[in-house]
C-alpha cells in the first residue's frame, strides 16, 4: 500500500534544482521518468510510478546511471498512522491543536480536497494524452524509416520493421487492461496512419482472442507491412473506388502481389508474410488474389482484414465520405457477418464498444462530448472529453465514464446532428487516429458540487 504523500529527495539530490537521482538509490514509490525515447526501455509507459522491486532491477539492467524523478508525484510506503519515517513522533508531540472554529471549516476543507482531487485526475488525463502522442510520433517515425530503406535495402527494412513489431508487443503484453486513446489526426502521411491504425487495432483485438506472444509479433510485423506493396504503385493505383474500371481495380488488386514479393526481399517470417498475402481474402470466399475462404485464412489475416476495413471506413483514402467510429462499427455488423470470420467479427465489435474512440456522443446529464479513449475490457465507460460552456476549449474538461458512477453515455451522434457551438469546441478531425495505452484501475472521484461544474445549455441535436 502507499499513502499520497510525496517522498523526501534522498540527500544526494537535494541540492535546488535537483532532478535526477541515482539508478541505485531507486526506491519503490519513485516516480520517474526515462529519456532516450519510448523504444528505447521495454516499461509500458516513459513516465511512470515504481510499483515492485522487479522494475528496478530491470532499470539496472537498461546500464543507465541516472534517471529523471518527480518527488511531487512520488509516494512512500504506508508506515502504521501513514506517516513518512520520523513524521509520526513529530505529529504525536504537536498533538491535536484544533480551535473551536475547526468544525465549521470541515466542509469546505472536503470540498477543497475534492477539487483539488479531480484537478489532478483531470491532470493525469492530459499527460497521459501527451505520452500517448509522442509514442505514436516515435512509431510513426520508425515506420517511414523502415520504408526509406526498402528500396535500397531490404534486409534493413526488414529489421527495422520487426523491431518495431517486437516495441509494440512489448508496450501490449502488460498486465492489467489496455486502452484505444484517440490522437488529433495522426499527422499529414496517411500512408503511416494507416498502418499503424491498423496494427494497434489488430493487436489489440489479437490479444483479447488470446494469440500467444510470438504469433502477435508475426501478425504486428504484418499489419505493419500490410500495404507494403503500395509503395511500388503511382498514387492513382493506391486505391480504387465505386465504379473503377477493370483495368483500375486490377492495378490495384496488385499490391498484394508486389507487398508479397517485397516480403520475401525483407527476409520476413512466415506469419508476416502471411498476413500481407491474405488481407483482403474473405471468410466468404469473395476476397483476393487467391479467394480463399473459412480457414483458409490465417487467423492473423482474419483479423487484420477486418480492422483493415473498419479503418479504411473512417478514414478513406479517396473522395468517399468518411463514417464515424461508431458508423464503421454498425456498418461492419450489418453487412460484415457473412464476408468476415463471425467470431473474431463479434469479438471485434465487442472491443471497440457501441462508442468508439472518436465518437460523438450526448451524455446522460445533456452535455456533449467527444469519445477520446475506450477501456478494451470496459468499452461502455469510455473516456470522453466535455464540451463546457465557459470553459476554454484548452482547458476542456475530460472525464473518465468509469470513475463517474451516476454519469453515462446517452447516445451517439453525427457531426451534422451536433449543435454548432459543441462541434466547434470538441472539433473533431477529418481523420481518425489511435494509439494503445495501458490503464491503471480507476477509483470513483468524490462528487462535484452543481457549482463547480456548470451545466450545458441544452441545445437542439
Amino acid at each position: 500500500m502507499f499513502s499520497s504523500r510525496p517522498l523526501a529527495a534522498p540527500a544526494a539530490d537535494a541540492a535546488p534544482g535537483a532532478a535526477t537521482i541515482a539508478v541505485e538509490d531507486l526506491r519503490v514509490g519513485m516516480h520517474i521518468h526515462l529519456d532516450g525515447g519510448w523504444l528505447s526501455h521495454p516499461f509500458a509507459r516513459s513516465s511512470f510510478r515504481i510499483t515492485h522491486a522487479q522494475q528496478i532491477a530491470t532499470l539496472r539492467g537498461l546500464k543507465l546511471r541516472r534517471v529523471r524523478w518527480s518527488p511531487e508525484l512520488s509516494e512512500a510506503e504506508d508506515s502504521p498512522q501513514g506517516l513518512l519515517p520520523g513524521e509520526a513522533d513529530a505529529a504525536a508531540h504537536r498533538g491535536d491543536t484544533a480551535g473551536p472554529t475547526a468544525a465549521a471549516s470541515v466542509e469546505a476543507g472536503e470540498a477543497a480536497a475534492r477539487a483539488e482531487q479531480r484537478r489532478a485526475a483531470l491532470a493525469a488525463e492530459r499527460q497521459a494524452q501527451q505520452q500517448c502522442e509522442r509514442h505514436y510520433g516515435e512509431a510513426a517515425a520508425a515506420w517511414r524509416q523502415a520504408g526509406d530503406a526498402l528500396a535500397a535495402d531490404p534486409a534493413r527494412a526488414g529489421a527495422a520493421a520487426g523491431a518495431l513489431a517486437q516495441s509494440l508487443t512489448d508496450k501490449l503484453m502488460v498486465d492489467g487492461d489496455i486502452g484505444v486513446r484517440l490522437l488529433p489526426g495522426g499527422g499529414n502521411d496517411r500512408a503511416a496512419a494507416h498502418a499503424l491504425n491498423v496494427t494497434v487495432v489488430a493487436m489489440l483485438l489479437a490479444r483479447t482472442l488470446g494469440l500467444p506472444r510470438a504469433d502477435l509479433q508475426d501478425l504486428a510485423l504484418g499489419a505493419l507491412l500490410h500495404d507494403v506493396g503500395k509503395m511500388e504503385l503511382p498514387e492513382r493505383a493506391r486505391h480504387v473506388e465505386a465504379g473503377a474500371s477493370n483495368a483500375e481495380t486490377m492495378a490495384y488488386r496488385e499490391h498484394v502481389a508486389r507487398g508479397v514479393a517485397a516480403g520475401k526481399r525483407m527476409a520476413l517470417v512466415e506469419g508476416a508474410q502471411t498476413v500481407i498475402a491474405q488481407h483482403h481474402e474473405h471468410a466468404d470466399a469473395s476476397g483476393f488474389p487467391q479467394r480463399l475462404g473459412g480457414d483458409r485464412i490465417t487467423l492473423g489475416a482474419r483479423v487484420v482484414a477486418i480492422v483493415n476495413r473498419y479503418d479504411n471506413l473512417c478514414n478513406p483514402p479517396g473522395r468517399t465520405p468518411p463514417l464515424t467510429p461508431h458508423e464503421a462499427v454498425a456498418m461492419l455488423f450489418a453487412h460484415g457477418r457473412t464476408r468476415y470470420d463471425a467470431a473474431v467479427l463479434n469479438a471485434f465489435i465487442r472491443m471497440m464498444g457501441v462508442y468508439p474512440a472518436g465518437s460523438l456522443v450526448q451524455l446522460t446529464d445533456e452535455r456533449y462530448a467527444m469519445v477520446v479513449a475506450v477501456n478494451s475490457s470496459r468499452p461502455l465507460k469510455p473516456r470522453v472529453l466535455v464540451h463546457e460552456p465557459g470553459v476554454p476549449r484548452h482547458e476542456a474538461l475530460l472525464l473518465d465514464l468509469e470513475r463517474e458512477p451516476d454519469l453515462g453515455i446517452r447516445r451517439s451522434l453525427t457531426a451534422a446532428k451536433m449543435p454548432v457551438g459543441a462541434l466547434q469546441y470538441l472539433d473533431p478531425r477529418p481523420r481518425v487516429a489511435y494509439f494503445f495505452e495501458p490503464l491503471a484501475p480507476c477509483e470513483p472521484l468524490p462528487p462535484v458540487a452543481v457549482a463547480e461544474r456548470p451545466q450545458a445549455a441544452v441545445e437542439p441535436a
